[in-house]
């Protein structure tokens, strides 16, 4: 099997190994890790039938960090995947009027990010020793609402370790806030910050850029990584369940060998669908890849017009940006993105791989707040379908879906619920399709059931949880037991710019 080596996306002269990406997290030029080439499957889809979710996750996983031993990789998979998951099968597959969701949320957090944040830690740890680090692994996350609570999960008191959260205040849902703010452990640290995701992500980046912060902290001992999306330890584990999706199609006999299914993914930083994308890569017969915007539609704007534009808005009558782009929350948060750090990734490639390319588009997208594309970089991007729903429309999906069939999503999934439902009545496409749904409809008790009985609204949150559990027959999640009763130990504010300042407090 060939030894892939990583580079960033703005340069690629430096390569790195896979650990040492995983180590890294963010490339010292700004730009994001990519593989020198994407690999393809060398197990027949045959034997992948006979695997569980853990076999397919080493069969897929073992492509991508070639520097990780056969041991190692299955003993952080063995440990990332065991009871922490409330359902053996991982990521179940529920047909629900004329689509397949897959249930990303069953781990201890109850958001898909739990697929990814189980095993990063083991990753990293397992990287550190391989790489002979001796400083303390400081892990600086943004987080729009899962991540942050996923990370904190997976890396409380591992040894060598430290980690610092930061949130937009007021910009997360209160189950996803309570769930952070209440989280135990020595080396774990979780800020809110007065601003948005966008402010939260555009700060730890700066961070990671800045050579003289990184160099004060190091002569303390300290090195910094990244638990988001832009962490190739993060990005890969997210390939593996389009993987397994497909193969319990065919094992469910949904499929034949050979068919193409679709992909719909409810998207903000872009990490979930270009996992799609790279399993597409690998040889799974995936055709269309379906990007679903919330009312934050940066994605949906750039895939209908090729141009990336943070301050201005398209205006579909008459096919200009002339409107500034507001900052939208909405009822899905994790999806109240306008800056989609992963989508670098993707415009690299559409760029044959151009490192020239992409330090040009990146430093436009910085200087001005807006980025076109070539024509065959568009060519490329051929597999892309996009829609947005606005908040009137994500609700009317939840229950329309749940007035039809009795079973409830959350508001993410509702996104991408919807956009498939226009994609699929604009073009006729039957093929089967796949939606990943995201987060329990748990986390996001008062928009979801609101949506379905407005007469709601005047409950407070664990009544709702309560009622969401009877109307649903699905069991309340320990996650949401555990944060009833359980005590604020997080509560700095601070503003954008303080942020470096409140890190050096922690680690002080």
């Amino acid at each position: 099997m060939k030894n892939i080596m990583y580079h960033s996306t703005r340069d690629n002269n430096k390569k790195l190994t896979a650990s040492q990406a995983v180590l890294q997290g963010l490339a010292e030029d700004g730009g994001l890790f990519v593989p020198e080439e994407l690999p393809k499957l060398d197990v027949s889809i045959a034997d992948l039938i006979k695997m569980d979710y853990k076999g397919i996750a080493y069969e897929v996983m073992k492509l991508f960090l070639t520097d990780y031993t056969e041991e190692e990789l299955k003993y952080c998979i063995e440990h990332a995947y065991d009871n922490k998951f409330d359902t053996e099968e991982i990521a179940p597959l529920v047909f629900a009027d004329g689509a397949y969701y897959l249930e990303l949320f069953h781990g201890s957090t109850i958001a898909f990010k739990d697929m990814a944040l189980s095993i990063l830690p083991y990753l990293m740890t397992t990287a550190a020793k391989k790489n002979d680090l001796r400083e303390e692994i400081v892990i600086l996350t943004a987080t729009s609402g899962d991540t942050g609570k996923a990370a904190l999960a997976g890396f409380a008191d591992v040894p060598g370790t430290r980690i610092v959260v930061f949130y937009p205040k007021n910009g997360v849902s209160p189950v996803q806030e309570k769930q952070m703010v209440t989280q135990r452990g020595s080396n774990v640290r979780v800020i809110g910050i007065t601003g948005n995701f966008d402010d939260a992500q555009t700060g730890v980046k700066m961070m990671f850029n800045d050579a003289s912060l990184k160099a004060e902290l190091k002569d303390k001992g300290f090195v910094f990584s990244s638990a988001n999306s832009i962490n190739i330890g993060r990005l890969v584990p997210q390939v593996v369940y389009y993987v397994y999706a497909y193969v319990t199609l065919l094992k469910n006999g949904r499929i034949a060998e050979g068919d193409k299914i679709n992909v719909t993914v409810p998207t903000g930083n872009f990490g979930n669908i270009l996992a799609a994308y790279f399993a597409k890569h690998l040889g799974i017969p995936i055709d269309r890849l379906i990007c679903a915007s919330n009312s934050n539609k940066v994605l949906f704007d750039f895939f209908t017009t090729s141009r990336y534009d943070k301050l201005k808005e398209f205006n579909e009558t008459d096919g200009s940006f002339d409107k500034d782009r507001k900052f939208t929350l909405t009822g899905s948060p994790s999806m109240d993105i306008l800056i989609s750090s992963n989508l670098e990734r993707l415009i690299y490639l559409a760029a044959d791989g151009s490192d020239v390319k992409d330090r040009e588009l990146m430093s436009a997208l910085n200087e001005k707040g807006a980025y076109t594309i070539t024509d065959d970089m568009k060519a490329k991007l051929s597999d892309f379908e996009s829609g947005y729903a606005d908040e009137a429309k994500t609700e009317e999906f939840i229950k329309k879906l749940y007035d039809k069939t009795g079973y409830v999503i959350d508001t993410h999934t509702a996104v991408a619920g919807a956009v498939y439902a226009d994609y699929k009545e604009k073009t006729g496409d039957d093929t089967v399709t796949v939606i990943a749904s995201t987060a329990s409809p748990y986390k996001f008790a008062r928009t979801v059931m609101t949506a379905i009985d407005p007469a709601n609204k005047d409950k407070n949150d664990f009544e709702l949880i309560d009622l969401l559990n009877q109307i649903s027959n699905v069991a309340i999640p320990q996650a949401i037991e555990d944060i009833r009763t359980a005590p604020v130990l997080h509560d700095i504010v601070c503003d954008k710019e303080d942020m470096p300042e409140e890190v050096k407090k922690f680690l002080s």
